[in-house]
């Protein structure tokens, strides 16, 4: 256990959420989950809160994931933070933030959701939440497509 954090169930009232919405319209809504990147999913939360996200683009974009998040829009921006590697599947839907090369460094910006299932994701990159609502939305995002808000409930 790491000093000064408790160990703790996550709880329906510990659930949050994240709404996209995207300026061409749309949106989908994700599950937060604390309770498996409890560091991850704070630092995304006060990203979100505080605007951060509002205007990303998404720069990547394949058959099998969107990112978006860089505040440079080129895929090279964000700082870092620890890893907070857990045992939740990278399925479709998934959401993970990226990583360069070292394991055990996360990028503090940049985050992606899968648009299909991706095992080989599993154990390498950090999940931190699940689309509950508008996958559809998340599979015809394209290259460009920019955030208007990121509200969180």
């Amino acid at each position: 256990m790491v000093e000064g954090h408790s160990a703790r169930r996550c709880t329906t009232a510990d659930q949050q959420s994240a709404t996209i919405d995207l300026e061409r319209g749309g949106s989908f809504t994700i599950a937060l989950r604390p309770d498996k990147a409890e560091r991850t999913v704070a630092n995304f939360v006060a990203k979100a809160t505080s605007g951060f996200y509002d205007g990303k683009t998404f720069h990547r974009v394949e058959d099998w994931v969107v990112q978006g998040g860089d505040p440079d829009g080129t895929g090279r921006g964000g700082g870092k933070m620890p890893s907070e590697l857990n045992d939740l599947p990278f399925s479709k839907g998934s959401v993970g933030i990226a990583r360069g090369g070292d394991i055990k460094v996360n990028n503090d910006s940049q985050w992606f959701v899968c648009k299909a299932d991706a095992s080989w994701l599993n154990n390498q990159y950090t999940n931190f939440g699940q689309v509950t609502s508008g996958q559809d939305t998340v599979d015809g995002i394209r290259v460009g497509d920019k955030i208007k808000k990121v509200t969180i409930a």
